[in-house]
């Protein structure tokens, strides 16, 4: 009998997990593009990978390259972009498996996420300014040694995220119920005001509703899991280093850092800037986002104005 109640609450507890996912996913909605200007589309090896495109084709090409997170997309740039657009003819993609892109269930990788971005970069740009975030600067810079760009901007990057590799972690999440339930835990709005109060916004204030809404949102399309899965298990670390990497190049190189950024501190910045000759954009009252807390700033730093703005201040 006992073993009976047991099977009884465990299949329950199945259903109502089930149940919950299915709700949540019914509570998405409409799912529209966050960014203004052309929606496209850029077909990449069974991708369709969704890109916004704004500005004068005529004038320099400006590449704007998310970081990786739970509820990642261009809409990181928002703060930004129309501005850029005004000299820039602005490209801002959504790397695989995040925001309107294709999210099919592969165990993607690093590599998978350089390759794409020296694709795209290849394809969709000639001699671009590129601006990078967090682990996506790692991915820009191993492209810029196969692709022409005109400078690399990288915003706090890193070659580390989570640690070691776990494939049980990544297995984990990419189970269809428990593993779907987790990942909903993730991207409540609760969890995505936390995550962004602990490492992303210096002043919470300048974190809006329309952004969580979009960023829960996106977090529960479907498919939505499987690239996170990677992200948190460590398989979207690369093994370079990225000091090395960058150290290699031959392009401009600025690095933008948030002084009082915690999970890629403001020394790594440091020492990277002196290992590849780069220069370090420092941001006061700024963790891992200053290009949305300080958009009028990081813009004149894209323009090639950092040597006469005070953005310390």
């Amino acid at each position: 009998m006992k073993l009976r109640n047991a099977l009884g609450v465990a299949v329950g507890a199945v259903g109502a997990t089930a149940l919950a996912n299915r709700a949540l996913r019914s509570r998405a909605g409409d799912f529209e593009p966050f960014l203004p200007g052309e929606q496209r589309t850029y077909r990449w090896r069974g991708f369709d990978v969704a890109y916004t495109e704004a500005g004068d084709p005529e004038d320099p090409d400006l590449v704007l390259l998310h970081g990786i997170n739970a509820a990642a997309s261009n809409h990181e740039f928002h703060a930004v972009f129309e501005r850029l657009a005004e000299e820039y003819h602005v490209v801002a993609p959504d790397l695989p498996g995040f925001g309107h892109t294709d999210r099919p269930p592969l165990l993607y990788s690093a590599s998978l996420m350089t390759t794409f971005v020296r694709d795209f970069l290849a394809d969709e740009s000639e001699n671009a300014t590129v601006v990078a975030s967090s682990l996506t600067g790692a991915y820009a810079a191993m492209a810029a040694r196969e692709v022409d760009v005109a400078e690399l901007v990288l915003v706090c990057p890193t070659d580390t995220s989570m640690g070691d590799r776990s494939v049980p972690r990544r297995s984990l999440l990419r189970a269809p119920l428990l593993g779907t339930a987790l990942y909903n835990l993730i991207v409540s709005k609760s969890s995505i005001r936390y995550f962004h109060a602990d490492h992303g916004y210096y002043d919470m204030d300048n974190l809006t509703d329309e952004v969580v809404d979009y960023e829960w949102t996106s977090g529960h399309q479907p498919g939505a899991r499987f690239a996170p899965a990677s992200f948190v298990s460590g398989f979207l670390d690369p093994e370079e280093n990225l000091g090395d990497v960058l150290e290699e190049l031959d392009v401009p190189i600025t690095l933008v850092w948030g002084e009082n950024a915690d999970i890629t501190p403001l020394s790594d910045g440091r020492v990277l800037a002196d290992e590849a000759d780069a220069t370090l954009v420092v941001f006061g009252d700024s963790l891992l986002l200053p290009h949305v807390e300080h958009p009028e700033e990081f813009v004149d730093v894209v323009r090639g104005e950092a040597a006469t703005v005070d953005v310390t201040g």
